[in-house]
């Protein structure tokens, strides 16, 4: 999801800013060439002194690249009502043959392209949404290294030549499992080792948890992101921490035009090279945050179980593509259409509403899932919606 560009005709200035953790390098151009290039520290409030005072009368527009130094010096230029476009690096036009790179260099790139219109900004999340996408990747993390360590586990048991205890399907690290692994006989050495993976284990989880409730707590606080969260949770197959997620990367839903749009932002569309007649499509482009992509896809593994339109849907993707791989172009395509119902309940601010005709679409319930059919699937190929 993009903002909008710098048409050039309106400016008479352009500043491209290549930022590092302490400093800027600023070149500034007008329509007829480059005024200066200058370094200075890393303050908005320097860097607008020196605008006002060189530029006072003429019209300035920004630009800079997304990346770790976040959103500051956007914040502190929009609060100005100075334009500023936030670049994705990836979108930047680049020479083939350039083979020198400095921060100087950067920044004429950067100023290059604003003047020429070259530049889209990225989506810049409000503050309210950059608190929620706080809390979900710190979650998301935390997660990560609760499933590295549990890995780790199985991992000395399987060096060690010991069993890891039996336990049905989906309780693999019940509160009984742990018990049998901290009792587990072993030499002392890897008694030691597993203890402190097993304490890391339950730290971890305990960190889950407690940002899981701090989510929660900002969601329930915030007016805005409960009603938001409220209708994404009304489409089939999607719960709290899926809802939670997508809410905090799409950001303000007053900025969602068309269900496409959150389609390409989530990579669930697929890859085109195209020319003349000939159409050629491949798999999904994979672009945005792979993790919530992934949860999506799970997602849509439930909701083809509650909801006969995306039932029937998903077998009619089925059947029309080899059996080796129709299960995840299938659900991949199930997962755009969930896209597409969520960025219509935020765009419409309603819930979504499942009608009586399609609550079992005609003939899916008498079709069951492929045998074999994975429930989840990390990254599935093409998308074929």
């Amino acid at each position: 999801m993009r903002g909008q560009t710098v048409l050039p005709r309106d400016y008479d200035v352009f500043a491209g800013l290549d930022v590092d953790k302490r400093t800027l390098a600023v070149t500034f151009l007008n329509h007829h060439g480059l005024l200066r290039s200058v370094r200075m520290p890393y303050s908005v409030d320097h860097l607008l002194n020196h605008v006002r005072k060189h530029f006072g009368d003429q019209k300035v527009a920004f630009a800079y690249e997304a990346g770790p130094t976040g959103y500051g010096l956007y914040d502190g230029l929009t609060a100005q009502a100075y334009p500023c476009v936030v670049a994705a690096p990836a979108m930047i036009p680049r020479a083939p043959g350039q083979r020198v790179k400095t921060n100087r260099l950067d920044s004429v790139s950067l100023a290059e392209n604003l003047r020429g219109g070259q530049l889209r900004s990225i989506h810049v999340p409000a503050p309210l949404y950059r608190e929620l996408r706080h809390l979900t990747q710190l979650r998301d993390t935390f997660v990560r290294q609760q499933a590295g360590m549990k890995l780790r586990v199985k991992s000395l048991l399987l060096f060690e030549g010991l069993p890891f205890p039996t336990a049905p399907p989906g309780s693999q690290w019940s509160a009984r499992v742990l018990a049998e692994l901290r009792t587990l006989p072993c030499t002392g050495a890897v008694r030691f080792k597993l203890d402190q993976l097993l304490d890391s284990i339950a730290f971890t989880s305990q960190q889950v948890h407690q940002t899981t409730r701090a989510i929660r707590r900002l969601c329930q606080t915030e007016v805005e992101l409960a009603r938001c969260i409220g209708y994404i949770r009304t489409v089939p197959g999607l719960g709290w921490s899926v809802a939670s997620q997508l809410l905090a990367r799409l950001g303000d839903w007053r900025h969602i035009h068309h269900g496409r749009q959150v389609a390409g932002f989530l990579g669930l569309v697929p890859t085109e090279h195209s020319t003349g007649e000939t159409i050629a499509r491949g798999g999904i482009t994979r672009t945005g945050d792979g993790r919530l992509r992934s949860k999506l896809i799970q997602a849509a593994w439930v909701a083809v179980r509650q909801d006969g339109e995306l039932r029937a849907f998903y077998h009619t993707v089925y059947r029309s593509h080899p059996p080796d791989r129709a299960a995840r172009i299938a659900i991949v395509a199930v997962a755009r259409k969930l896209g597409l119902r969520v960025a219509a309940v935020l765009k419409e601010q309603r819930p979504y509403v499942v009608r009586d005709d399609l609550r079992s679409a005609p003939g899916a319930q008498a079709e069951t899932m492929p045998q074999g059919t994975p429930r989840r699937q990390a990254e599935p190929g093409a998308a074929s919606s």
